[in-house]
């Protein structure tokens, strides 16, 4: 990865004071996060982000948002078939569409330890990124892009509702933890800027356009959240906007594909105590969120503490990629120039075998800028996601994935076989 050496202060946000970094559970399956020689929190706000001579090379140009024709979603050159703005990561309308203009905010959320939980703001992500960070824990890089969430109680459809609660602040997003290898391939890809709390020294002369945000509790490594209001801020005050087809190439169809294989439920174990259930819901036709309790039995429904909503994806999506160790906490995922890579998508209770690509098309050779992930079938067409929001699984490419057993006992889970089943099992585990 190319270190970026022009640094453009955007704007001046105010952000509460800096905490400190701690060990929050024993060295156990799940165990020690260790976010050594990162840089101590301050009290300002670091901005690191190209200026407008660099912006060919982050994908950015002033362009004017046009709309399609009619609403049915986007094809698979990312163009819009709608009379109302369609946002190309979801392929659903917007509400505010002069926001599809501005570069999407790749937020780093915690995951551990369970005390984090549950996160805010994930149920408003068009799509969110789950990757291992060592010792047996993930962390989420969730993706905002197009309508921001307005209130502390928005429904997952969008409407907002009266707020009855007393003292209720402007919604935030987090708890906001550090940088990571990987999530510079993203932001290339997204044409976007991340939000993070720091980052160790090697990874962050490896990111792009970021922006470090703290929290105020030194005795709480989870206390940093940003507010939507700052993000949006961010987006709107760098200079630059989104041509209309740089964030294009994802196709969604309201039908199910035919082909699928019975998908009722998705086992991923990472470690003992980091173990997930994605669940099909027949009455709202999505996936829902469960994760044990970090003691690999309790297994708790997540939901978004900003609304109270269930964690839902219409999507999910386990992309393999490989993978690469530099020490227990550096792992690094090769995601760029891919011709093509393995993937499963889980939707409307079916999977599908179907690949991924970041190879360089039309697109990227006309305008030199790069696009999103984009998903195709084995002939190199575009493979239709459900119109809604997706979460995208990074794991490495020889991660077995196979048929198991209605359980959630991991003896039973781990030794089941039964093909036909429609109950999912994959077992993360990374070569060193």
């Amino acid at each position: 990865m190319k270190k970026r050496n022009i640094f453009l202060v955007i704007i001046s946000v105010l952000i509460i004071t800096g905490c400190t970094f701690q060990s929050f559970f024993p060295n156990e399956a799940a165990g020690i996060e260790e976010d050594a020689e990162e840089p101590t929190p301050t009290t300002s706000l670091d901005v690191k982000s190209p200026n407008k001579e660099d912006a060919n090379s982050n994908g950015y140009e002033t362009q004017e948002y046009e709309g399609g024709q009619e609403l049915s979603g986007l094809n698979g050159e990312g163009e819009n078939v709608s009379s109302n703005p369609i946002n190309p990561l979801t392929g659903l309308p917007v509400n505010n569409p002069e926001n599809l203009l501005l570069p999407p905010a790749l937020v780093s959320v915690t995951n551990f330890p369970p005390t984090a939980r549950p996160q805010a703001g994930l149920s408003t992500s068009p799509i969110v990124f789950e990757l291992f960070i060592g010792d047996g824990m993930t962390r989420f890089l969730a993706i905002f892009y197009g309508d921001y969430p307005k209130s502390s109680i928005q429904a997952k459809s969008g409407n907002l509702q009266e707020d009855l609660s007393e003292g209720m602040q402007e919604p935030v997003i987090g708890p906001v933890r550090s940088g990571r290898l990987p999530y510079e391939y993203v932001r290339q890809l997204f044409n976007g800027f991340i939000v993070m709390a720091s980052a160790y020294s090697k990874v962050a002369d490896q990111l792009g356009d970021y922006v470090n945000v703290f929290g105020d509790d030194q005795s709480d490594v989870n206390s940093a959240m940003v507010a939507v209001e700052d993000i949006e801020k961010i987006a709107k005050e760098n200079g630059k906007e989104l041509g209309t087809d740089a964030l294009g190439g994802m196709l969604f169809e309201e039908d199910a594909p035919k082909g699928g294989r019975d998908a009722h439920s998705l086992w991923i174990f990472y470690a003992y105590k980091n173990q997930v259930f994605w669940r099909f819901n027949m009455d709202d036709g999505s996936y829902h969120r469960w994760q044990d309790n970090a003691d690999g039995s309790t297994f708790i429904e997540l939901t978004d503490r900003l609304n109270g909503d269930p964690l839902t994806y219409e999507n999910v999506i386990v992309l393999f990629a490989d993978h690469e160790v530099e020490n227990t906490y550096l792992i690094d995922i090769d995601l760029l120039y891919v011709k093509r890579g393995k993937a499963v998508l889980f939707r409307d209770g079916q999977t599908y075998d179907i690949y991924w690509t970041t190879k360089s098309e039309e697109y990227e050779k006309t305008t030199g800028k790069l696009r999103p992930i984009r998903f195709i079938d084995a002939e190199g067409n575009p493979f239709p996601l459900k119109p809604g929001q997706t979460w995208i699984e990074l794991v490495p490419n020889y991660t077995p994935l196979w048929e198991t057993v209605d359980s959630e006992k991991y003896h039973i889970l781990v030794d089941g076989r039964s093909k036909g089943s429609g109950y999912w099992g994959l077992y993360f585990k990374l070569d060193k």
